[in-house]
């Protein structure tokens, strides 16, 4: 992924959807997401229902975009960690200091295209 990518990512909230046990889609916003090892990585602090639908339904998708409305759909496989490096790494994020940090969604991407 190139550098235009990963500040998308990592400067601006995103949308995740993800899928219900109903096949309902259900939206959320998320700042905390970083790019690390061409995976996403977004924070757990507050998301039980979606990580309920990731434990039901791996397939996520995501959009972000800039203030210039320049943005990327990005499509993946999340897995969800609660101990291990990842929850160190997620732990270890400025931004992350004051809270919880409960789990990490790491996401594999598998396809991502320019939305413009």
């Amino acid at each position: 992924m190139n550098e235009e990518i990963k500040k998308i990512i990592e400067e601006n909230p995103l949308a995740l959807a993800t899928i219900n046990k109903k096949g309902e889609p259900d939206i959320i916003a998320v700042a905390s997401v970083k790019l690390k090892d061409n995976k996403i990585i977004i924070t757990d602090n507050y998301m039980k229902t979606t990580i309920e639908n990731i434990e039901y339904n791996p397939n996520i998708s995501l959009v972000g975009w800039n203030k210039k409305m320049e943005g990327y759909n990005i499509r993946g496989i999340a897995e969800y960690f609660i101990k291990g490096a990842w929850i160190d790494y997620v732990k270890s994020i400025p931004e992350n200091k004051d809270e919880p940090c409960k789990g990490a969604i790491v996401i594999e991407i598998k396809q991502y295209k320019k939305s413009k």
